[in-house]
């Protein structure tokens, strides 16, 4: 059973690295050989330069294909898995094209597992932790009122001016200037159009308290029913959003109001040459760490009191071992892989797991990969 890893970027190495001094039979597939040479060269000499058509010839049945490349290449390399009976493995979202492969992917036999990176991912396993123990708890009830909220964001650990940095291409942060976005908010289903228009205040719990800018992101709701919702429950509150240091939205003031006014053929060149003068201006140094901030909040309230409230804490910052950022994006990943490897993901289109033995396990390997992960009881 070999791993076809395709994709060496910036959050990919740390998970491949892993795989590779595991000992698994790993081939490293990536467009450029030298950057893939970099990344991992001192392991292993089995990189090749990447082609669908080459990969084709290597794929065994039972292999795994993990895409870490662009997001438009998901979706043919799961139906190329499929086609060669192997399973596949991805960080990104579910688009509906890849879900459409469900019912085929079953009747093959294989897995094709996405959201297994950060966010989405890791919020996944610490919202499936505290709906299960809400649910085996005391307090549960269900006329209980519940909110849930999971904020993540990528931030600078030393803040700068314009109160962020990139660490890959800042093109995929400004087409999600432009997203909608649908949460719950007073009961009731809220929808905007610009995330500036849902901008909102976040105390987070960390060691030291400290306050965000947060704002709703993509399309909340389905999660519900991924989270183990039960229908009938009253839900007060369920955004999943991003995270973002004070100050943030004026610091971004002018970019909102130039993203809001581009369309056609000449939006998106003029979004390009942001892309590439924020790349210049704004990039990550080599000495300048990066910082992960992730919270996962469950609460439930019975006549307006509070009788269960945790959340889930995470703050960690890019060290010796590499940036937070890749550690937490490619490592989920890379477990991922080694849970289809041992059946304990079923066949078909699937998230990041709410089996509870996985989600120990994995948070278990994420709490090494941060400098702080708890569970806050504020009720205790």
């Amino acid at each position: 059973m070999t791993i076809h890893w395709c994709g060496t970027g910036l959050s990919a190495v740390p998970g491949l690295r892993r795989l590779i001094t595991a000992g698994h039979e790993v081939t490293v597939w990536n467009r450029t050989i030298d950057k893939a040479e970099d990344a991992v060269g001192d392991l292993t000499q089995r990189i090749h330069e990447f082609e669908l058509d080459a990969l084709e010839a290597e794929l065994q049945p039972g292999d795994v294909v993990v895409s870490m490349l662009p997001a438009d290449w998901h979706v043919p390399l799961a139906e190329l898995a499929i086609a060669k009976a192997a399973h596949f493995v991805s960080s990104s979202y579910i688009a509906p094209e890849m879900r459409s492969l469900h019912a085929k992917a079953q009747l093959k036999g294989v897995a094709l597992v996405n959201e297994v990176g950060l966010d989405p991912g890791i919020d996944h396993l610490m919202a499936h932790h505290l709906v299960a123990d809400y649910r085996r708890s005391d307090a549960y009830e269900p006329g209980n009122v519940l909110s849930f909220t999971s904020y993540c964001g990528g931030v600078p650990k030393h803040a700068n001016a314009f109160r962020y940095k990139f660490s890959w291409s800042p093109l995929g942060v400004l087409k999600a200037l432009r997203s909608p976005s649908r949460s719950v908010r007073a009961f009731s289903e809220l929808r905007v159009a610009r995330p500036w228009d849902a901008l909102g205040s976040y105390d987070a719990p960390l060691a030291v308290p400290e306050t965000f800018e947060v704002y709703p992101n993509r399309d909340s709701l389905p999660f519900m029913d991924a989270y183990n919702f039960d229908p009938t429950w009253k839900v007060k509150e369920f955004v999943r959003g991003t995270l973002r240091l004070n100050g943030w939205a004026e610091a971004w003031a002018p970019v909102f109001r130039e993203v809001e006014t581009l369309q056609g053929p000449e939006g998106e060149a003029r979004l390009k040459e942001m892309s590439d003068q924020f790349w210049t201006e704004h990039a990550y140094g080599e000495n300048d760490p990066d910082r992960v901030v992730m919270c996962v909040a469950l609460k439930a309230e019975a006549e307006g009191v509070p009788v269960w409230h945790r959340t889930y804490v995470m703050d960690a910052w890019g060290d010796a071992r590499g940036t937070a950022m890749a550690r937490l994006v490619s490592v989920p990943v890379s477990l991922a892989v080694e849970a289809v490897m041992a059946r304990e993901i079923p066949a078909g289109v699937s998230a990041a797991p709410g089996d509870p033995k996985l989600v120990a396990r994995w948070l278990e390997e994420v709490d090494v990969l941060a400098q702080d992960l708890r569970v806050v009881d504020h009720l205790a």
